[in-house]
């Protein structure tokens, strides 16, 4: 028997058992695929020496997941959204598994074919992405009674960013001092650990249809509904471009590399110093919420986050490079916490999945596609121009949210 809910405690959604299990499947599975990026942009940096092989990376698995986003959001309104978690995790658990082979037992295929391979395995996550993301994000709305959206979403934020911090940390340091054949094991391990741990999740039902719909006005539900909304649609809109120009991850092996000389040891720290931020600010949030004025707090926040990218790649000093990441952590931690509690107070159960499946369109396919964005920015503008170049139109994007959204700045959450 569940404990009673005391809403005005922080710690209210943990104490629901599922919640519990749910958050701790996401923190093993995330920390897998955290270093598995890591592992995959240090292998293909040191085989290529490529800033736009890097970039790569990103579009090979956001052209997938950008294509079956919206089936995936259909699927996730229309059957068991926990046995699409769990083939979704099983694929993440297989493919770290053929990377595996591929690096250590059948080098031959990468001798002989290159880098294709490992590209063809990241499309293959994709897929397996695309499906994953709206299920996890309407499956944890049915894990928690309503008034604990908001608190159910700083918890679910705190354990993505601490895998975020320890799995870029954990798959340098590995790769690092062991080489690729043990950093790529410790994913297969995680992987194998956070579908074991979805399993413990009780089953819960299939939303009710409350109309009769066909495939395709299934699929462009979830668009009518968020381009309907003008609070979602400016919030989750002002993400994907922020993400989208001023996100450096994909290069931060050069400036690893080339910029702060620290190479695969100090690429997982840079990698992990954001989520450092972000589950500082997330344990901040549940304690005091940033709900009230949230629509400027989330104005503020985003602005702030721009202007860290742009100091950040004028730095050439590892250690403030480090705090810079840290505070753009924090800063993107409060846009993703109130915009995940935007979407689960307003949107109804049976179109969590296909609004979930927009979300992730928006802002899911803006890291792999910002990340193409910044491979091919820095070979055609060089490394640091090119993030400054990001990070200023990050800060325009607000601006621009500022004015065109009178409803999101206005919000009280």
């Amino acid at each position: 028997m569940e404990p009673r809910l005391d809403t005005s405690d922080p710690y209210a959604s943990l104490r629901t058992r599922d919640f519990r299990w749910f958050v701790s499947a996401r923190f093993a599975l995330t920390i897998g695929i955290q270093m598995q990026s890591v592992i995959v942009g240090w292998q293909i940096y040191q085989i290529t020496h490529d800033a736009l092989s890097l970039g790569l990376i990103g579009l090979s698995e956001a052209l997938p997941f950008f294509g079956i986003s919206l089936y995936a959001g259909h699927v996730a309104d229309r059957t068991s959204r926990k046995s699409v978690i769990l083939s979704s995790s099983t694929v993440y658990f297989l493919c770290a598994a053929a990377l595996l082979l591929i690096s250590t037992k059948l080098e031959w295929i990468l001798h002989t074919h290159g880098i294709f391979p490992i590209y063809a395995i990241i499309f293959i996550t994709g897929l397996a992405r695309g499906f994953l993301t709206p299920s996890q994000s309407a499956f944890m709305a049915q894990l928690v009674p309503r008034e604990l959206y908001g608190n159910a979403s700083t918890w679910s934020s705190v354990s993505w960013q601490l895998a975020d911090v320890t799995g870029p940390a954990f798959g340098g340091l590995i790769y690092g001092f062991s080489g690729v054949g043990a950093a790529y094991s410790a994913v297969v391990v995680m992987t194998l650990i956070g579908l074991i741990s979805f399993t413990m999740v009780g089953r819960k039902p299939v939303p009710e249809r409350k109309a009769r719909e066909s495939i395709a006005q299934s699929l462009s539900g979830g668009l009518r509904f968020v381009f309907h909304d003008q609070i979602i649609l400016s919030a989750i809109s002002l993400d994907m471009f922020a993400v989208f120009f001023g996100g450096a991850v994909a290069v931060l092996p050069i400036f690893a590399d080339q910029v702060l000389h620290t190479g695969a040891k100090g690429l997982g720290f840079l990698r992990a110093a954001p989520a450092v931020g972000s589950v500082v600010m997330s344990v901040i949030q549940a304690h005091h919420p940033f709900f009230k004025r949230a629509g400027r707090n989330l104005l503020v926040c985003v602005f702030g986050f721009g202007l860290a990218i742009v100091s950040f790649s004028l730095s050439k000093n590892f250690y403030l490079s480090l705090i810079i990441l840290i505070f753009s952590g924090m800063f993107d931690n409060v846009s993703v916490v109130i915009r995940n509690t935007i979407i689960q107070l307003h949107t109804p159960d049976e179109m969590r999945g296909r609004v979930a499946a927009v979300n992730g369109l928006f802002v899911g396919s803006s890291n792999e596609l910002g990340a193409f964005e910044s491979g091919v920015a820095a070979k055609l503008m060089g490394l640091v121009p090119s993030v400054v170049f990001g990070g200023t139109m990050a800060l325009l994007v607000v601006g621009a949210v500022r004015k065109f959204a009178p409803k999101l700045r206005k919000l009280e959450l």
